[in-house]
């Protein structure tokens, strides 16, 4: 019997390619699979815009009902706060009437520009404002409202600064002082803020803040020394052994000039000295000054030079001459600026002009009820929102095994650290 050769069929011949063929594509696959997880890269670690409305959507309940409930607990409190109420006072700081001093400064020339340094270039309601808020100012209030007790409070610094916190003292661009005194009473806020205009004006007549009384105090203090000098020259002159009828009728013209241009040159000096208090050496009144200072005194070395000398008592007497014009007209020119100053000044009579007096307010001016409600809903809804978004970053971040073994080690050594190990 023969044997016939088998031929592969077609089936047989496929059946182990579709074996093999899977097994070659699925080899790559679970090579990949095997891989670490930990090193590709997933989409589950970025926080999209979904994922923070999603837990938004899963607290909104919290996230309304929250606030609401915080608002009106803030509510119901502000309804037990005792009302507030503020006066409020305003008020004209004294206005220095500088043009029309420096216009009559200039017209005497030499002390024309001494009251500079005297007088301040500094804003008016700026300094009023300080005035109001210094130590002297608030004790006497203390003391006229026995705010120590109104208080309660031990000791002066602690009331000081609650008077601080209950007034509100501002100067406005319009050159107007408001003062806003805020109490639980009405009539105390009033009283109050007026008092502080009061005790403003008796503090004003203890101190020279407005530019004539600075003049006058400088000049009456210069007019002092000028005298005592003229005094002191006066006895030398006499004791040289002339009388006053033989100064009237002595020749001695050219020295009397010489006497006054000197005492001129030291009231220019004088005039220089104060204004470097104020000007730069660059101004041009300052540069003036001292081109004036540089021609008065080669003018007092010309006449020195055309002097005529004499010996003996002649020339003692002539000395002792010139002392003596020299002092005379200083003290006339401090004299006049001394008078000048308190015309000044007693026009000044007046500094302080009231606009509005403080009267009783008729509504309260804090607690605002409904601003309190709105800012603590606001607040705790911040806050909730905060917590929420927190609390499910840490869900999160608790699933990832390599986070736990951190936040596990992390804990652990702040237990080491406090010593509860």
């Amino acid at each position: 019997m023969t044997t016939e050769p088998v031929i592969p069929s077609p089936s047989s011949v496929t059946a182990p390619q579709a074996v093999i063929a899977p097994q070659a594509v699925i080899a790559p696959q679970a090579v990949i699979a095997g891989s670490d997880p930990q090193s590709m890269p997933s989409d589950n670690d970025e926080i999209s815009l979904l994922d923070l409305l999603q837990v938004v959507a899963d607290n909104l309940r919290l996230l309304v009902l929250g606030p609401l409930a915080a608002g009106l607990i803030a509510l119901a409190i502000s309804f037990a706060i005792p009302p507030t109420f503020t006066a409020t006072t305003k008020f004209m700081p004294p206005q220095q009437q500088q043009g029309a001093a420096a216009a009559m400064l200039s017209s005497l020339g030499a002390l024309g520009g001494l009251a500079g340094a005297a007088s301040g270039l500094k804003n008016p309601a700026d300094q009023y404002v300080a005035f109001l808020k210094s130590r002297s100012v608030q004790d006497a209030l203390i003391d006229r409202f026995k705010l120590l007790d109104r208080y309660e409070e031990k000791f002066r610094e602690d009331t000081r600064k609650t008077l601080d916190g209950n007034v509100q003292i501002v100067g406005g661009k319009e050159g107007l002082i408001s003062i806003e005194a805020s109490d639980k009473s009405p009539e105390f806020a009033a009283q109050l803020a007026n008092a502080y205009v009061e005790e403003l004006g008796k503090l004003l007549n203890r101190l020279a803040v407005t530019e004539a009384q600075q003049r006058r105090l400088f000049f009456e203090k210069q007019l002092a020394n000028a005298k005592d000098n003229l005094i002191k020259a006066e006895q030398a002159l006499k004791a040289s052994g002339v009388n006053s009828s033989a100064l009237k009728a002595s020749p001695v013209a050219a020295v009397e000039g010489l006497a006054k241009l000197k005492a001129g040159i030291a009231a220019q000096e004088i005039k220089v000295a104060s204004m470097r208090g104020y000007l730069t050496e660059f101004a041009p009144d300052f540069r003036q000054a001292q081109t004036e200072l540089a021609a008065m005194r080669g003018q007092m070395a010309r006449a020195e030079k055309e002097e005529p000398t004499s010996d003996g008592g002649d020339s003692d007497y002539i000395a002792k001459f010139r002392d003596f014009k020299y002092h005379e007209t200083l003290f006339e020119l401090f004299a006049k600026q001394y008078e000048m100053a308190r015309v000044d000044e007693s026009r000044e009579g007046a500094v302080i002009q009231v606009v509005d007096t403080a009267q009783p307010a008729e509504r309260k001016s804090k607690p605002k009820k409904a601003k309190i409600a709105m800012l603590t809903t606001l607040a705790s809804c911040f806050v909730l929102l905060l917590f929420v978004f927190i609390r499910q970053t840490l869900r999160t971040a608790t699933k990832n095994t390599s986070f736990s073994a951190r936040l596990a080690g992390l804990t652990a050594s702040f237990k080491r650290a406090l010593g509860r190990v």
